[in-house]
């Protein structure tokens, strides 16, 4: 799978309303076939930096992410929200899920 991991600096503004924000974009790439997850989560420590983690089954579904009139219409709108170019890790793994953490085992 593709595995990726962004960082959003969001303008202190629009901080509380990223969600609301992101909405339209969050609903239509989890929509499609080759999403595992695309899940938004906001820090702790910088209420304006939100990370998103993002799984595609593969290089197909990532390219169809990529090339999809949704990421088009957010690569031209979401920007004049932030403060800073998103940081990104893009990897590919192993897998078609989350694994478990084994030394926090519960149960």
């Amino acid at each position: 799978m593709i595995f990726i991991t962004a960082k959003f600096q969001v303008l202190p503004e629009h901080a509380d309303d990223w969600a609301n924000i992101s909405a339209d974009f969050t609903a239509a790439t989890n929509a499609e076939p080759g999403c595992l997850w695309f899940e938004w989560s906001r820090s702790l420590t910088d209420p304006a930096q939100y990370v998103l983690v993002e799984a595609f089954r593969d290089d197909e579904a990532g390219a169809a992410h990529v090339q999809s009139e949704h990421f088009r219409a957010a690569t031209s709108t979401l920007p004049a929200y932030l403060a800073a170019t998103p940081k990104i890790v893009n990897v590919q793994v192993e897998g078609d899920d989350w694994s478990e953490l084994g030394e926090m085992s519960v149960g």
